[in-house]
C-alpha cells in the first residue's frame, strides 16, 4: 500500500501543530520544504521550525531542501530533529560527500529529481540512496498538475531497484491527486507526498480509498 508523507506546506499554519496532530495517524511521516528565496523564489521552512515541531509528533520528520547551498543546511537541521533529508540533485557540488555526511549522522539521505533530469544521473548513486524522490511538477510550485512522464519514470526506478536488489525507497512529490495517485501506485512508488489530498480531505476517508487501490 502507498504510504504518506505529508507535506506540512499544506496544513493550516496559524494551527500547525493541531493540523498535524489532525493528519498524524493516517501519515507515516512528515514532508517538510525548505526553500531559500535562491534555489527558488518561495521561502519555506526553517530548522528552528523543525525544532519546535519536534517534540510535537512520534513521526519521522523530512526536509526536502531547495537551497542553493545544501550543504550549510545538514548540521542545522540534524540539530532541529530531521531524520531525513532530501537534496535537489542539481544543487549538490559532491553528491557522494553530502550523502556520507548526512549518514555520518546517523540519518536517510537522498536526492530529487526535477522533471527534466534523468533517473540516469543517480547511476553512480544508487548503493548510497535511502530515497529517491520523483518531482512531478515545476520546484516550488503548489498546486500544480503532474506531468505525464512520471509514471514511467517511477516505474524505471523500480525495475533499477529490484535488479539491482536495493532497499531505496521510491517517493513521488508534486501533482498528487485523486486521479494521479491510481497512476503512481501503479507505477510502483512507495510513499506520496500529499497535501491537500491529506489537509482538505478527511484523512480517514482518504487513507481507507488509498488502501484499496
Amino acid at each position: 500500500m502507498l504510504k504518506c508523507s505529508t507535506s506540512l506546506w499544506s496544513a493550516d499554519l496559524g494551527n500547525l501543530i493541531a493540523d498535524m496532530k489532525r493528519v498524524e495517524p493516517f501519515s507515516e511521516r512528515f514532508h517538510i520544504d525548505v526553500a531559500d528565496g535562491h534555489y527558488v523564489n518561495n521561502l519555506l521552512f526553517f530548522p528552528d521550525l523543525v525544532k519546535q515541531l519536534r517534540p510535537h509528533t512520534r513521526l519521522p520528520m523530512e526536509v526536502h531542501l531547495m537551497v542553493t547551498e545544501p550543504a550549510e543546511w545538514i548540521d542545522p537541521f540534524v540539530d532541529a530533529g530531521a531524520d531525513i533529508m532530501i537534496f535537489c540533485f542539481d544543487s549538490v557540488k559532491n553528491p557522494h560527500e553530502i550523502l556520507r555526511t548526512v549518514k555520518s549522522h546517523g540519518k536517510k539521505a537522498g536526492f530529487s529529481l526535477l522533471i527534466t533530469e534523468s533517473l540516469e544521473l543517480l547511476e553512480p548513486h544508487w548503493s548510497e540512496l535511502d530515497i529517491v524522490t520523483i518531482v512531478g511538477t515545476a520546484m516550488g510550485i503548489k498546486g500544480a498538475s503532474m506531468d505525464a512522464m512520471v509514471p514511467g519514470k517511477i516505474r524505471k526506478a523500480r525495475e533499477i531497484i529490484a535488479q539491482r536488489k536495493l532497499n531505496t525507497v521510491i517517493e513521488a512529490d508534486g501533482g498528487i491527486r485523486r486521479e494521479t495517485v491510481p497512476l503512481l501506485h501503479a507505477a510502483g512508488a512507495d510513499f506520496i507526498v500529499p497535501g491537500s489530498l491529506m489537509f482538505k480531505e478527511d484523512p480517514a476517508a482518504m487513507r481507507q480509498w488509498l488502501a484499496g487501490l
